[in-house]
Order: structure tokens, then C-alpha cells, then sequence
């Protein structure tokens, strides 16, 4: 019997991984993947998924004292927090399952088990080798821990999503989209929750005013947040955890999650076995075809440390799938790529920030505005509405839109659509809001702050 030889050897069933392999097989190709854990990766099993669930859950204690301004009678019991758990557990392996029948319906063959790359044509998983004309990396990432006295009494967001119990008290460590996220949502959920985070102001990289806006609502909603400042130890006591922070102070706590950045997950990959290099910053180096300095081994997703969202990762799965199977070497454009942070309140954005809008065109205009929801004038809920336009006066393109509050990825997704197209402010003005909403504030901001 002849050695099976796959045209594409996928090595992880996340959401790049599982787009490339049965995009392939869909197009003709003979395809292989190997997962040593569970089927849609981090997204699905402990990231945007059951996190957006547990966001979902969050919103609730707010919606129940919303809902007294409107005549309902409402009172907020506690949690029940293995309810929440299990049935975002069920929801989970469900997905999973969708997974694995998506993979077999394209006739990718689902291989269980740690693969590791031999030479530039040979997998091995579990003793098991495989030959392959391309062989594609798409391992993602995994929570990283700095090394400091006891940070392995820490946890990470992988085991919060199936804690037994959800403490009384809390500390998040970190200032990204993790963080940020989770300091909310164990808010949300009834704990009581301090942030830390190195530098000055979370959620680096985003427009600023509107980091320092939901700074401002978090702080009002009873986050405590703690910006230059970082824990250099964690030590047990009395069943709690104490923390030492720079400052000199101590803080004691039921828990401390971690959420300080990812790491590629390279470890027992094989890569020394190859030509594959890594970039200064420890990710897989590509090219814009997604092929490594091994001409035969590609790699997409967080491992090549690019934008680490879910549907960039499936963009590059198809784009690569396309490349090596349909011949079709469009590049992938990465301009004006939507993103939400599910914060409490959430926030999303397209396009430039303020900062880096300034820095690339020569003038441009500054949209904002700030007001109360109208369902909250009812409500009594003081949490603001936030929206920034940025536009570049010599085109009157839209270069960047920013919104904090309710649904806020859904109406920026909205805007990114016409961003992308190239819509003008003139655009913008001349089309008829949809009233009352929200979403209409865009349409109608006429006087530019700066």
C-alpha cells in the first residue's frame, strides 16, 4: 500500500487553521490536521466565545437596575455561577462539535494529537509520521505569566472560565484587551475587582481619548484601577493571596488573574529541524504570501504576531488556501480592520486613532461627541455614550471611528464597511440617520471639536 502524501499538512484546528484545511480540501487538495487539544482553538474554547457569553451575563445586574426607571419591579439576586459555567461549557463542546463536522465534510482528515515538524515534508504526531508537499503552522498563542515569586499561585484567563467558585475579591493584571475585559465582566458578575497595570493608561495602541473615556466609566461603575503600578510577588495567606506591588504596598485578594500578553506556542514544534526563522519579538517570520524562510512551511494566525483577532486569522487561512490551491496570489489588505473591546461599557473601533492620524496626514478634523443613552434618562444609569470621528481634511475621507457604548461593535462594524469603501464626512452628512438611535450621532455631527 502506497504512503498517503497530503498536499497540506495543518498543524492546529483553531480558527486559521481549520479555515486554510477545509478551504483547501474544499478547492481539490488532499489535507491533513493535527490538534493536540480541542477543535476552534482559543477563540472558541476559552477566548471570544464563552468570553462574549460571560459579557452577555455581566450586562445583567446593570439591565436589572435599568429596568425599575421603566416601571419593572426587579430585584438582582447572586449569581449562579455554575449554571453560567456549564451551560457556556455546553455551548462550547457543541461548537466543537461543528467544528469536527465541518472538517469532515470537506474530507480533511482530523488527526488527534501533538504534531511536530521532522524536516521541511514530515510531521509526526504521537509516533505517527505524515508526508506533505506544504505544511502550514497555525498553533496560536498561550497566556504568558511573567516570572516573578509566586506566579504560579496566579491563573490565567484559560482556567477562569472554569473556576468552581467565583471569588468575593479580585486582581486583574494587565492593560490589554484581555484585562480589560475580564476586569468588567468579573465586575459584572458581582466581584469586586482592582485592575493593575504598568503604564499610564490601559489598552495601549487605541485612540487615547477614548481610553481615558471608559477609564473614566469603569472607575464610576466601581472598578478600582491602578495604572503605574505592577505586583512583584504573590504569596498565600490565610487562604487569600498577597500581593507586593512597586509602590511598596500590599494588597490582598481571593484571586489574581493574569492576563499580560500571549505567547507563541512553539515549544516541541520541530522548528530547529527546519530553515523556519523567528522575528525579533519571538513570532514566526513570513512573508505577505504567509511562507517562512522554509520554502515548503507556512504560518497564519497569532503565531506570526500580526493583528491576534479571530477574523483576521480566518482571513489568512483563506487567503492562503486560495494562494496554494486556486493560484490566486491577492495580497491580503490589513487597512481599516474593525475591532471591539467587550469592556463594561463596550468599545470598538476602526481606522486611525486620533494620535496616528495627526502623524500621517498633513490636517485633519476631529468629530466627538458624549451624551446619556436615551434608554438611560429613564434609567437613571450614568454611564455615557462616547463617538469620535477623525477625518482627513484634504481627502474628507473618514480615516477613524470610535465608539463607546451599548452595541458598539455592531454599529462600528457598520462603519467599517463605508470606511473601507473610502466614505467622505460629506458622505457621512449627507445620509439620513435612523432616529432615535445611537448610531445616528455619526451621521450628524457637523462641528469638528479640533
Amino acid at each position: 500500500m502506497s504512503e498517503t502524501i497530503y498536499d497540506l499538512f495543518v498543524i492546529g484546528a483553531g480558527s486559521g487553521g481549520v479555515r486554510a484545511a477545509r478551504m483547501s480540501a474544499s478547492f481539490g487538495a488532499k489535507v491533513a490536521i493535527a490538534e493536540s487539544r480541542y477543535l476552534g482553538g482559543t477563540c472558541v474554547n476559552v477566548g471570544c466565545v464563552p468570553k462574549k457569553l460571560f459579557s452577555y451575563a455581566a450586562h445583567y445586574r446593570e439591565d436589572f437596575s435599568d429596568a425599575q426607571g421603566f416601571g419593572w419591579d426587579s430585584s438582582v439576586s447572586d449569581l449562579d455561577w455554575p449554571r453560567l459555567r456549564d451551560n457556556k461549557t455546553k455551548e462550547i463542546e457543541r461548537l466543537n462539535g461543528i467544528y469536527g463536522n465541518l472538517l469532515n465534510n470537506a474530507g480533511a482528515d482530523l488527526i488527534n494529537g501533538h504534531a511536530r515538524i521532522v524536516d521541511a515534508n514530515t510531521v509526526e504526531v504521537d509516533g505517527n509520521k505524515y508526508t506533505a508537499k506544504n505544511i502550514l503552522i497555525a498553533v496560536g498563542g498561550w497566556p504568558f505569566i511573567p516570572d516573578i515569586p509566586g506566579c504560579e499561585l496566579a491563573i490565567s484567563s484559560n482556567e477562569l472560565f472554569y473556576l468552581d467558585t467565583l471569588p468575593k475579591h479580585a486582581v486583574v493584571v494587565g492593560g490589554g484587551y484581555i484585562a480589560t475585559e475580564f476586569a468588567g465582566i468579573l465586575h459584572g458578575l458581582g466581584v469586586e475587582v482592582e485592575q493593575i497595570y504598568r503604564r499610564d493608561l490601559f489598552l495601549r495602541g487605541f485612540d487615547t481619548e477614548i481610553r481615558e473615556q471608559l477609564a473614566e466609566e469603569m472607575t464610576n461603575k466601581g472598578v478600582k484601577l491602578r495604572f503605574n503600578e505592577n505586583v512583584t510577588a504573590i504569596a498565600e495567606q490565610d487562604g487569600q493571596y498577597l500581593l507586593t506591588l512597586e509602590s511598596g504596598e500590599s494588597l490582598l485578594t481571593d484571586k489574581v488573574l493574569y492576563a499580560t500578553g500571549r505567547k507563541p506556542l512553539l515549544e516541541g514544534l520541530g522548528l530547529e529541524n527546519t530553515k523556519v526563522t523567528l522575528n525579533d519579538k519571538g513570532y514566526i517570520a513570513v512573508n505577505e504570501g504567509f511562507q517562512t524562510a522554509e520554502p515548503s512551511i507556512y504560518a497564519v494566525g497569532d503565531v506570526t504576531g500580526g493583528m491576534e483577532l479571530t477574523p483576521v486569522a480566518l482571513a489568512e487561512g483563506m487567503n492562503l488556501a486560495k494562494r496554494l490551491f486556486k493560484g490566486d496570489n491577492t495580497v491580503l489588505d490589513y487597512s481599516f480592520i474593525p475591532t471591539a473591546i467587550f469592556s463594561q461599557p463596550n468599545l470598538a473601533t476602526v481606522g486611525f486613532s486620533e494620535e496616528e492620524a495627526r502623524e500621517r496626514f498633513a490636517d485633519i478634523a476631529v468629530y466627538t461627541s458624549r451624551f446619556t443613552h436615551l434608554k438611560h434618562t429613564l434609567s437613571g444609569n450614568k454611564t455615557k455614550t462616547f463617538l469620535k470621528l477623525v477625518v482627513d481634511k484634504a481627502s474628507d475621507k473618514v480615516v477613524g471611528a470610535h465608539m463607546m457604548g451599548d452595541d458598539a461593535g455592531e454599529i462600528i462594524q457598520g462603519l467599517a464597511v463605508a470606511i473601507k469603501a473610502g466614505a467622505t464626512k460629506a458622505d457621512f452628512d449627507s445620509t439620513i440617520g435612523i432616529h432615535p438611535t445611537v448610531a445616528e450621532e455619526f451621521v450628524t455631527m457637523r462641528d469638528a471639536t479640533r
